[in-house]
């Protein structure tokens, strides 16, 4: 899943030429359906890796889902743009940022996802907004507003919600896993705080393919360790097929589609569209999964949303500035 407050995404839509007619309602309509249908297949993304990882091992899982869209991405990336390559001076700093943004941020997730529920990692996962805001400000690529402040402290209560209402708080079995999934975010939230130059100086096609290959590098000695404990006779067509849909639509098609849904709709209304993720997800694993829809648990939910509004609007932050 992208993150609008990426940088790199944040510059996707090009300011309109002097004379350049807008995009037609034709095409907006056409960027907002296949937006609305990213979100549906990131929200079944979650039940999906979920479902699969109860047959293989969560990180061979994640690494060989990943490598598989690596290798899409990047035949993607020589056929619409002619090259692969990246400059020198930004192998190091992509492959550091790869191993943070989508290594270590899979290791987690995916070891997580074992552990706590599908509807509660999709709503935690919503928060990734503010944990980039919080550290982008830290690190000094971003401002602290007392609008992103407070929106920070609203979201914050609102994952406190959702495992108060649920799991409760502890640092083993679910309670583990949704604490594991919150320190995902903050991997992802340093990919973003700390690869704005790198970011900034290629497309977000070829910074994504290529810290998604760097990523798996993070991924594969854990997948290693896992490997072991596969039992390829567990292993079904079943599982084959979300593994092919994990790989192909969520990991690798999703992308390249929002990104040009950005150019066309601009990052801030597809960033409204990414709160239906959550929701898409807490229904669709309540009837694949079984799993109990809690009334605090989506109250949590809506309040995290409710901080990432707050962080974002420009009356508050006029306000109260």
């Amino acid at each position: 899943m992208i993150d609008p407050t990426d940088p790199a995404i944040a510059d996707v839509r090009e300011a309109p030429r002097a004379g350049s007619a807008s995009p037609s309602t034709r095409v907006r309509l056409g960027a907002e359906v296949a937006t609305l249908f990213v979100m549906l297949t990131w929200g079944a993304n979650v039940v999906a890796v979920k479902a699969a990882i109860a047959d293989v091992p969560p990180i061979v899982f994640a690494f060989c889902r990943f490598g598989a869209a690596f290798l899409v991405l990047l035949a993607f990336l020589r056929w619409r743009e002619g090259s692969v390559s990246l400059p020198r001076r930004d192998v190091l700093p992509l492959a550091l940022l790869g191993l943070a943004g989508f290594g270590l941020y899979q290791d987690l997730w995916a070891s997580a996802l074992g552990q706590t529920t599908a509807a509660n990692s999709a709503l935690l996962t919503a928060a990734t907004p503010v944990s980039t805001m919080l550290i982008a400000a830290a690190v000094g690529s971003d401002t602290l507003s007392p609008a992103k402040a407070i929106g920070a402290a609203v979201s914050f209560c609102g994952a406190l919600g959702v495992v108060a209402a649920t799991h409760g708080f502890g640092f083993t079995g679910a309670s583990g896993g949704d604490l594991m999934t919150l320190v995902a975010t903050v991997c992802w939230a340093c990919y973003v705080a700390f690869g704005a130059p790198v970011l900034r100086r290629h497309s977000p096609l070829r910074t994504a393919t290529w810290a998604i290959g760097f990523g798996c590098l993070g991924m594969l000695p854990l997948a290693l360790i896992q490997l072991p404990q596969l039992d390829v006779s567990q292993v079904g067509l079943g599982t084959l097929g979300l593994f092919a849909y994990c790989a192909l639509l969520p990991a690798a098609a999703a992308n390249v589609v929002v990104f040009a849904a950005i150019k066309v709709l601009g990052p801030t209304q597809v960033m409204f569209f990414q709160f239906l993720v959550p929701g898409f997800a807490v229904i669709m694993a309540a009837f694949f999964l079984g799993e109990a829809i809690v009334v605090g648990q989506v109250v949590g939910g809506l309040v995290i949303v409710l901080g990432i509004l707050i962080a974002r609007s420009r009356r508050l932050a006029t306000a109260v500035g």
